[in-house]
């Protein structure tokens, strides 16, 4: 099983939704049209977890 890491390569801030993409086989974009739509529902919970994430995930 593959770990999960930030990615080096495909980012626009800190890696995370490209590293997340690739985890879970799918495209970077729609791992980030989700983050921006759980932004739009939760308020500040999503971006509390995504900087968490990026504090916490190592990168590659």
């Amino acid at each position: 099983m593959a770990k999960l890491r930030r990615s080096s390569t495909d980012k626009m801030i800190f890696g995370v939704c490209g590293g997340l993409a690739e985890h879970f086989d799918m495209d970077s974009t729609l791992m980030r049209i989700i983050a921006a739509i759980g932004l739009l529902i939760s308020g500040g919970t999503v971006v509390f977890v995504y900087l968490l994430m990026a504090i916490i995930m190592p990168s590659y």
